[in-house]
């Protein structure tokens, strides 16, 4: 791709974050909803959980496929398809007559949603090719974020307030319909020069892996053991299958050399850790807002703020401080107060308490806001540009199984917890275990971000770097072409 005037890069990236302000503020927003779907579609803890983790489910399970036939066919045709699907997903979404359909409805959405945030990663990518100007483009994009979190709350509140929770699905038309028209106007095609080809097997042992672990743990608390150790096996299975067969391709769904890089390694576990935090920690607190406080969802939006405004303030310093220090410092800043924030909850049961409630919030907000950019980074700058698509959906997709097994584990934990008990009166308790649990993924954040990052770790990644390029671009390299 040519290198573009600084212009029309910044407008490019802009239309980047238009697709992860609809891709992530659907979750935010769908999080203070749950409570009014649960009401109105009679729907179970478990309900809710399939609600949200059908989504990213799919999500995680065809980022990877999106990043390389991206490459492979055309970075901007790919996208221009994912803003069509989402967009027309979103729309089947608001017109759900059940839960049943809702699930499938989200689903399409979460097809088109694959399309969007690897491919326009790998656009940002080839497009910003300076190490600094990329890691400050990164830190904006990872700003959308904090954007998503901060309004989703609030727009979400005042919709299902005023109109109802339907109607959270159709903030996504107008953005995606102009992200499509500006996409097809001013964002110019890419590929990989040479891209790997199509690995259906690899592709359904991924479906599989990813399919049957969620719903093994989601159905946990209510199906017998009958019912859920056959699909723990299947993805049992399907992760041996995947260890054996990807390696023995040529060009594989899943490179597993990428993960003889220490740092894309501890990129993608940290990922995993931070996001599986995150779903689990607006799981909880929607549920404990509105339906053990009582609170509006206009109220528990607001509520929410305490948490949204430091991600939406970190996550561009974040960028910046990557780009001139390193990812280590933010990721320490992320593992610690994600942590401290966990034990809040865990230990002294700070949503008993408006004070100790906000601080919870503040710091799981600081340290949310500070990990994503050094992620995303970290995932794509030790790789060859080639193969940024595939290298950028790797970390979306850790990013997405990170949430579905967050809420999948902790929804399970309280789902447990609670049994046929009120919220009201079991709720604190029931908790108590999810949070130590979102403790221990900051706690993990905090100890991979810092043996992850040092000069053993960036060696092993030019390393990895330097076995991935291809003999085309090694001899283009020595002759100095």
């Amino acid at each position: 791709m040519p290198e573009l005037p600084h212009r029309r890069r910044l407008l490019v990236l802009a239309i980047c974050c238009m697709s992860l302000l609809i891709v992530s503020i659907d979750n935010t927003v769908l999080n203070v909803a749950l409570p009014a779907m649960q009401r109105d579609l009679h729907a179970s803890t478990s309900g809710l959980q399939w609600a949200i983790d059908a989504y990213t489910l799919v999500l995680a399970a065809l980022l990877m496929l999106a990043g390389s036939t991206a490459d492979r066919i055309g970075r901007k045709r790919v996208f221009m398809a994912g803003l069509v699907v989402f967009t027309v997903g979103s729309l089947l979404c608001s017109l759900a007559p059940d839960l049943s359909s809702l699930i499938a409805f989200r689903m399409v959405q979460a097809v088109g949603g694959s399309m969007l945030n690897p491919v326009a990663m790998s656009i940002i990518t080839n497009t910003f090719t300076d190490p600094r100007e990329r890691a400050r483009a990164i830190g904006a994009w990872g700003a959308v974020v904090g954007i998503s979190m901060a309004a989703g709350p609030l727009v979400g509140g005042v919709l299902v307030e005023s109109v109802g929770w339907r109607s959270i699905f159709w903030i996504n038309l107008p953005v995606g319909l102009a992200a499509l028209l500006l996409t097809l106007r001013f964002v110019p095609e890419s590929r990989a020069p040479r891209a790997r080809r199509p690995d259906p097997l690899g592709q359904l042992l991924v479906i599989v892996l990813f399919g049957c672990l969620t719903y093994a743990i989601i159905e946990a608390p209510n199906a017998g053991a009958a019912t859920v150790l056959p699909f723990a096996a299947a993805a049992l299975a399907a992760l041996a299958g995947l260890l054996f067969y990807e390696p023995r391709r040529a060009e594989p769904l899943i490179d597993l050399r990428f993960f003889r890089s220490a740092p894309f390694s501890g990129a993608t576990v940290i990922a995993v850790s931070a996001f599986a935090a995150l779903g689990g920690f607006l799981f909880l607190s929607t549920l404990y807002l509105q339906n053990v406080r009582g609170m509006s969802a206009l109220h528990a939006g607001l509520w929410m703020l305490p948490m949204a405004v430091p991600t939406f303030l970190c996550a561009p310093l974040s960028g910046r401080l990557v780009g001139s220090r390193g990812p280590r410092p933010s990721l320490l800043v992320a593992g610690g107060a994600m942590t401290v924030s966990g034990v809040l909850f865990a230990a002294f049961e700070a949503e008993t308490s408006d004070v100790a409630l906000f601080a919870g919030y503040v710091l799981f907000g600081v340290g949310f806001g500070f990990v994503n950019a050094p992620i995303t980074n970290t995932a794509v700058s030790g790789m060859p540009r080639a193969q940024a698509g595939v290298a950028a959906a790797v970390a979306s997709t850790s990013r997405q199984l990170g949430q579905t097994l967050g809420v999948a584990v902790v929804g399970a934990v309280l789902a447990a917890g609670v049994g046929a008990s009120s919220y009201r009166d079991t709720f604190v308790e029931a908790a108590r275990p999810g949070w130590w649990i979102l403790a221990a993924c900051g706690f993990a954040v905090l100890v991979l971000g810092a043996l992850t990052t040092g000069a053993w770790a960036r060696r092993t990644a030019e390393r990895t770097a330097g076995r991935l390029e291809s003999p085309e671009v090694r001899q283009a390299a020595g002759t100095g072409a």
